[in-house]
């Protein structure tokens, strides 16, 4: 029988040694070592699934001095994958692969750290299971009282409440967590704007946007200067450089016109009322959480790509604006705290021998 090894529990002397997490998504690519090295490279999983071992091996070189590596993952929902179980062995083997000798562990929601033989038998356990990795390590950093862990990804939000230091989340699965409010499918860079709800108000009339990959909330907020300009970046709807003036295009795109048909102040009003509806959707989700903890929180932790839209959430939330802000970004670095869950697994591994 394959060894129990638990988030409390000691792990073997053969499993000991430097560490790398892996968060592995259906479309990027984390790993961090937890002493404040960490890297995010796009991929595609729907499409390239097959290449998933020799990217990690590549991934895995970036840091020599691993000896052992701890993986999650969110990946499994890709849809070249029939099923979850399908996609949590898919990754289990790929990350055993590229690791070649180093031991393999993976973050289970239930148990902590677990064989690979244990992920593949227990996938919903191991399926999606980043944000509880995550949960568990900012828990160790406030440890009293009432905290809420707003995570702003490139394509979803994790709201988690924390009670002294232990997660309190009532979903497990992906499903279960959208229905408490705890997980909002927006991000700060992938969601197309066509699944933002509502109309756009343009010259007095009421529109929806064109129900096509046009542009993404990458395009929004590059227009409104929360995003740096990435010539080089290309990880757009259209493939076309991430600047401004890309934006631009895209943006026209999905009202059906291209950039001579809209003037500049337009092309700003339409970004502005974007992100409004998108900020609107995080607003509801923490109303939800409000509604279970009245008196909110004492603490709220900021990570991911995304934190400047938590950091809007947090002062347009009434609960929000007056709890301790805690900024991963600023207490490590912008690189790790977009790779938080990679750097979590880390220092959880690290902590337990």
């Amino acid at each position: 029988m394959a060894q129990k090894v638990t988030a409390t529990s000691r792990l073997p002397a053969e499993g000991r040694g430097w560490p790398l997490g892996l968060d592995i998504g259906g479309a990027n690519l984390k790993a961090a070592d937890g002493r404040g090295n960490a890297h995010s490279e796009p991929f595609a999983m729907w499409r390239e699934s097959d290449r998933l071992a020799a990217r990690l091996e590549a991934l895995l070189s970036r840091f020599p001095e691993t000896t052992r590596v701890v993986a999650t993952m969110t990946g499994e929902l890709a849809d070249c994958f029939a099923t979850k179980a399908e996609g949590v062995a898919a990754i289990t083997r790929a990350v055993v692969a590229a690791a070649g000798i180093r031991p393999v562990w993976l973050w289970s929601i239930r148990e902590g750290f677990v064989t690979p033989d244990q992920a593949m038998r227990h996938p919903f356990d191991v399926a999606a299971s980043n944000w509880h990795a995550l949960a568990t390590w900012v828990g160790r950093q406030v440890p009293l009282g009432r905290a809420l862990l707003i995570d702003i990804g490139t394509t979803s939000s994790d709201l988690i409440p924390l009670e002294d230091g232990q997660p309190r989340a009532r979903g497990l699965t992906d499903l279960g967590r959208q229905l408490q409010g705890e997980l909002v499918y927006t991000g700060a860079r992938r969601t197309p704007l066509c699944a933002i709800p509502g109309p756009v108000q343009l010259r007095g009339v009421s529109l929806h946007l064109a129900a096509e990959l046009f542009a993404t909330t990458l395009d929004i907020h590059l227009l409104r200067g929360d995003v740096a300009e990435d010539p080089d970046d290309r990880d757009t709807a259209n493939g076309q450089p991430a600047t401004r003036a890309g934006a631009i295009d895209r943006l026209a795109r999905t009202l059906c016109c291209d950039r001579t048909e809209l003037t500049d102040d337009e092309l700003k009003s339409l970004a502005d009322q974007l992100a409004e509806a998108q900020l609107n959707q995080l607003l509801a989700a923490v109303d939800r959480q409000a509604a279970r903890w009245p008196r909110g929180w004492e603490s709220v932790v900021l990570s991911g790509s995304g934190q400047f839209v938590g950091e809007a959430l947090c002062r347009r939330h009434p609960l929000l604006s007056t709890a301790r802000p805690l900024s991963l970004a600023d207490w490590l670095s912008p690189e790790v705290a977009e790779s938080a869950p990679a750097h979590a697994l880390a220092c959880l591994l690290l902590e337990n021998g």
